[in-house]
């Protein structure tokens, strides 16, 4: 464990790794989803597999590639939806920041 700060970069990927996977409210997605259209998989669902894993396992060669193709043609919607879902925060917080600006 680290206890000085000037060996930050031994708890950076930790901390990059819970940036990445957490939603943003802005977004209303992980950036992780954004960039390759699919949530990521944490370390520890590899060791003790989840139900996608071993869906995921059990595909066959072109299942597989057909599945991954199709994932594929959703990141564009799922990025979309980000950036409407972005403009609608926006609106939001200037309409809460322009009623506390009182006018001169």
């Amino acid at each position: 464990m680290v206890e000085n700060h000037k060996q930050f970069y031994e708890k950076l990927p930790f901390a990059l790794l819970g940036y990445r996977t957490t939603v943003h409210t802005s977004t209303g997605a992980t950036p992780y989803l954004l960039v390759y259209g699919t949530e990521v998989v944490i370390p520890s669902e590899v060791e003790i597999p989840s139900l996608r894993i071993i869906q995921e396992v059990e595909l066959g060669d072109a299942e597989w590639i057909k599945s991954r193709y199709e994932k594929l043609a959703l990141i564009d919607g799922k990025r979309m939806n980000a950036v409407c879902h972005g403009q609608l925060y926006q609106n939001r917080m200037s309409k809460v920041f322009n009623k506390r600006v009182k006018p001169r």
